[in-house]
């Protein structure tokens, strides 16, 4: 764990929260006291930007519930979008010929690559190569594929000639696979890409998710802040997962839920107590009591 102070309310501007495992518990609820953690920090005049993996789409009823007008950070930074009119703030670029060169690479490995793109007002939010899930070998490409299916495109010259405007994407499969892989892809192109595994609490497998380098959750969140005036330096960070680790270390207060593993713990300031426990009400009344 990093040195630690604990903040005050004049320390903080703003709270940068992942969704699921921080503001979420583990049956993907947020609980009362964590809602009434979020107005309080609105009473406060303390801003909130969340900082998630999911997709758009799937971040917006968070945000409708939980009243968070500032931009969205999704795909783990490489999208920010504006809630209300769902205009594009940030979108990601790969350079030139790197996404075509890594879909192949995902390819020969044998797994099956999801490829966002900027389209919710379209009606899709990806690319593959096929949506028939029995030609999938890869368990969890089915299950996200089964869930997911009407929110696909196919496209034929998928690795060859990249849809326009893909900006991440992810193959999936066990941990150790996952693991493996990403250890391929971050050997083969070490400057280009941005790379880190989790495991989404809504699939049994694990991702391996891929970006543009330099694209980080805290990239997008220091973007967001800058936006309406607020001081990096001022902001407190909470996350329980891999893709949450840019954001502790570099935020003035990195908080890892007590759920956390214990090296996304060590990247934080201080551990709060689990998201089965209330963790996030447990921060905000320390920080605005002190």
């Amino acid at each position: 764990m990093k040195n630690t102070f604990f903040p005050t309310r004049a320390d903080i501007n703003m709270f940068a929260f992942d969704i699921d495992g921080t503001l979420l518990n583990s049956v993907h609820e947020a609980t009362d006291a964590t809602c009434e953690a979020l107005r309080k920090l609105a009473s406060a005049g303390i801003r909130v930007v969340l900082a998630t993996g999911r997709r758009y789409r799937d971040a917006l009823p968070l945000a409708d519930m939980f009243q968070i007008e500032l931009p969205l950070v999704t795909a783990s930074g490489a999208l920010v979008k504006s809630p209300g009119d769902h205009s594009t703030r940030f979108i990601a670029k790969f350079s030139e010929g790197v996404l075509e060169e890594l879909l192949c690479a995902l390819i020969s490995e044998g797994h099956e690559p999801i490829a966002y793109t900027d389209s919710y007002l379209e009606g899709f939010d990806f690319y593959c190569r096929s949506t028939d899930v029995s030609l999938c070998k890869k368990s969890g490409v089915e299950e996200y594929l089964h869930r997911n299916r009407s929110l696909a495109r196919v496209s034929d010259s998928f690795e060859t000639v990249p849809p326009a405007g893909i900006f991440a994407g992810f193959a999936m499969g066990d941990r150790d696979e996952m693991l493996h892989l990403e250890n391929i892809l971050r050997n083969r192109w070490p400057h280009h890409v941005s790379l880190h595994t989790i495991r989404s609490p809504r699939y049994r497998d694990w991702m391996c998710e891929f970006a543009p380098a330099g694209v980080t959750k805290w990239s997008a969140v220091v973007d967001v802040a800058k936006s309406v005036g607020i001081d990096p330096a001022t902001i407190c960070a909470v996350g329980d997962d891999t893709n949450d680790i840019p954001m502790l270390r570099c935020a003035r207060f990195g908080v890892a839920m007590g759920n956390a593993s214990i090296d996304v713990q060590a990247a934080a300031n201080w551990v709060a107590p689990s998201h089965d426990d209330d963790g996030v009400a447990d921060l905000v009344d320390r920080i605005l009591r002190d």
